[in-house]
């Protein structure tokens, strides 16, 4: 059981988690090792914020709990969803915001965009208390940037949580158990919480589908009804690995082109989709402003259009393995701090490539091939146009060097 320490100041309560005491509800020995952790404690103390984003749900809150425990110092958490502790951190002033902290060395702010002005607080308690280390959290990156970015100007760290990784669960478990469980992954994806209760897999992901999904999206537009949002994410899910046209979605979805376009820049922000881009050099009928839609995590993109039928019975598993190597290559780039532009390929004429890399002046394409035993084609148009490029096709067979 989790123990407490109240700590008062000025009539306000706030809850300040003794360091032996910071576990998430799951055991020490079940928790799985999140790659930020390390890398975020290697950047304490060092008279910056540490800001922690990521979908929510993805487990930022146990990380953080996780680094205190490490860390072993006093500290103080303060959470953005209680309607105190945001008045209270609204236009503070360092006075009292040195009250509240105390003797404590660490600050946790979670749900940090709720507050208003925490950008301000932040740089107060950054500049003016510097033997205290301010670490906070968010799952609204439009609302949390717009907040902090000019206060914290040259004043922060910043990183992102993805929900679990492949290696990461490797390293939990090993890699042989997790190649088992690659098609269950393919359907169900990999939050924490889907993982850590198997049995409950569909039950899980559709409630944080349906009840998270859209909460800041819904939040920042004031959407009332949202049934247009979603027939958009769910043309979106059918469509990934495919060029996107807001023509088409608007027709679709039965919304105008502007709003397509705001509800996708807000889908992105919300951490659900990201996008990759054309790339275009050499050649005239090289497709030279098109873009493709992923999903941060396969089990939401199931979700959205409830489809959890097996791997074997499907006919869209070209899509959920080509979301799955895109999706698990971004967080192994982001983990390993490798600096790399990320594209798309295709002409005019249907050649393609499914996905490039450029690092450093050079070009590495690869082809998505789920059957190992096909095989897999690169357009020789491409292998002329860029004759130094290295080129892969990733199968069953060596996709683990490809994610981890």
């Amino acid at each position: 059981m989790l123990n407490f320490a109240v700590q008062t100041a000025k009539n306000i309560c706030f809850l300040r988690f003794e360091p032996q005491n910071v576990l998430s509800l799951f055991q020490i020995n079940a928790m799985i090792k999140r790659e930020l952790k390390n890398i975020i404690i290697k950047h304490l103390f060092k008279n910056k914020a540490v800001i922690l984003t990521g979908p929510r749900q993805s487990g930022k809150t146990t990380l953080i709990k996780e680094i205190c425990r490490a860390i072993d110092k006093p500290m103080i958490w303060l959470d953005g969803d209680e309607p105190d502790v945001r008045q209270q951190l609204t236009d503070a002033s360092s006075s009292f915001l040195k009250s509240i902290i105390g003797n404590n060395k660490l600050v946790i702010i979670d749900e940090a965009q709720r507050i208003e002005n925490i950008g301000i607080t932040m740089k107060l308690i950054t500049d003016k208390i510097p033997d205290v280390q301010l670490i906070a959290s968010g799952s609204s990156a439009i609302e949390l940037s717009n907040k902090i970015n000019e206060p914290l100007t040259g004043r922060k760290f910043e990183f992102f949580l993805f929900p679990i990784s492949f290696a990461e669960k490797v390293k939990h478990s090993n890699l042989l158990e997790e190649k088992r469980l690659l098609k269950h992954r393919l359907v169900y994806g990999y939050y924490p919480d889907v993982i850590t209760n198997p049995g409950e897999e569909k039950k899980i992901i559709k409630l944080l589908s349906d009840s998270y999904l859209y909460k800041d999206i819904l939040t920042w537009e004031n959407i009332k009804k949202p049934d247009k949002l979603e027939r958009l994410v769910q043309l979106l899910a059918f469509q990934v690995g495919s060029q996107v046209s807001y023509n088409e979605l608007s027709n679709s979805a039965g919304i105008d082109n502007e709003t397509v376009e705001r509800y996708i820049y807000m889908l992105e922000k919300a951490f659900i989709i990201f996008r990759l881009n054309s790339f275009s050099r050499n050649l005239r009928n090289e497709l030279k402003k098109s873009k493709k839609f992923y999903f941060y995590d396969n089990g939401i993109r199931n979700a959205v259009i409830n489809s959890f039928n097996p791997v074997e019975l499907r006919k869209d598993i070209g899509i959920l393995w080509e979301n799955f190597l895109i999706s698990e290559r971004m967080k192994y780039i982001h983990y390993n701090n490798i600096y790399t532009n990320k594209f798309f390929w295709r002409t005019n004429t249907q050649q393609e490539i499914d996905y490039i890399e450029e690092r450093d002046g050079k070009l590495f394409a690869y082809e998505f091939k789920w059957n190992p035993q096909k095989k897999g084609i690169i357009s020789k148009t491409f292998i002329k146009a860029y004759p130094d490029s290295e080129i892969k096709i990733i199968t069953q067979d060596n996709y683990t060097n490809f994610i981890m």
